[in-house]
């Protein structure tokens, strides 16, 4: 079980609003009145719990599990062990994280601006905002109704949130403009200055940086990301986008909505990204590099070319999927055929 001390939990429910909730449906002879009080995986699921199951190599702990109900794909619901109730769903593992968000549900903030806090006059507050100790909140702020302002978060002159937002502890938000969901998470820094030089005889002239970050609702910054504003027109975040931590996003680059950034990805200056595009940990996207909306980069791969949309790329630098593989192969064979030379 969660830790009350950490999470907010509520419950229990019963397994007719569970499975209403994610669009599942019980596995047959089942009335859907039994209580459960939360979510755990496989292995350690008891029996007022739900867990799920969505990979096949996990087939033998779901044998195996004490869980009283999983979310499970059709195939799998008659081999649910006794006591266990398939919730049959398309996609288990959305289920289950829908489930969680039930059990879990993010918690609001108690209102309130603390004595050690440092609230400019002329900063705008919406009702029921939490300031913790050592936020700064500069002149010309503005922030939505709920929005909670971590310990030691800098809010500096004209930057807007909307409503809902959480500012996590020591993030640094300049020249920014935040839809509504938003979430910041620690040591985030939004709206630096980016790396813009112009190189002259007598060595770097920097460039100055006159444009915002945009960001759309519900997307989520990981910690210690660092997100650049434009040098004249803005780097824009699409809505629904989700960005883990340690992700460096330079000046004037867009993401479309709905897009996920795993940890320490790195996009240059104005590079396009679609909707719905994926970037694999450790990937790079080259400077004015367009990937189209539905692409996917894979994991430690780098795009110094466009990829169009819905293609997958592997590789340094990042080729089509299918091309990746067979130099892989051709690789293989000519080290096999020199160890036997």
């Amino acid at each position: 079980m969660a830790d009350p001390r950490f999470f907010t939990a509520a419950g229990p429910f019963d397994l007719a609003a569970i499975a209403a909730r994610v669009g599942g449906t019980l596995a047959a002879g089942h009335d859907g009145g039994r209580l459960f009080a939360g979510v755990a995986p496989l292995e350690s699921a008891g029996p007022d719990q739900v867990s799920f199951l969505d990979n096949r190599r996990y087939l033998e702990a779901y044998g195996d599990s004490r869980a009283g109900a999983c979310f499970v794909a059709a195939r799998h619901a008659p081999a649910a062990p006794q006591g266990m109730v398939a919730i049959v769903c398309e996609q288990p593992y959305l289920a289950f994280a829908l489930a969680a968000r039930m059990f879990h549900p993010p918690a609001r903030p108690r209102p309130g601006i603390s004595a050690a806090a440092a609230v400019a006059e002329g900063a705008v507050l919406g009702e029921g905002c939490r300031v913790e100790a050592g936020a700064v909140l500069e002149a010309g702020v503005e922030i939505g109704a709920r929005c909670h302002i971590g310990p030691g978060a800098v809010l500096h002159r004209g930057v807007c949130l909307g409503g809902d937002c959480r500012i996590g502890a020591a993030a640094v938000l300049m020249c920014c403009l935040l839809g509504h969901r938003v979430a910041i998470g620690a040591g985030a820094v939004v709206g630096s200055q980016g790396f813009g030089f112009a190189l002259g005889p007598e060595g770097a002239v920097r460039i100055p940086h006159t444009g915002r970050v945009l960001i759309g609702d519900d997307v989520e910054v990981g910690a210690n990301t660092t997100i650049d504003r434009g040098t004249a027109g803005d780097t824009e975040i699409g809505a629904g986008t989700m960005i883990d931590n340690q992700v460096q996003i330079a000046h004037n680059v867009t993401i479309g909505r709905n897009c996920v950034l795993a940890g320490q990805v790195g996009l240059a200056g104005s590079a396009r990204i679609g909707d719905g595009v994926m970037l694999g940990g450790k990937s790079g996207v080259a400077n004015h590099v367009r990937l189209g909306s539905g692409a996917r980069l894979g994991a430690f791969s780098g795009a110094a070319h466009d990829i169009e949309p819905g293609a997958t790329h592997l590789g340094q630098p990042a080729l089509p999927a299918r091309d990746f593989w067979r130099r892989q192969a051709v690789v293989r064979r000519l080290s096999e055929k020199s160890r036997g030379a």
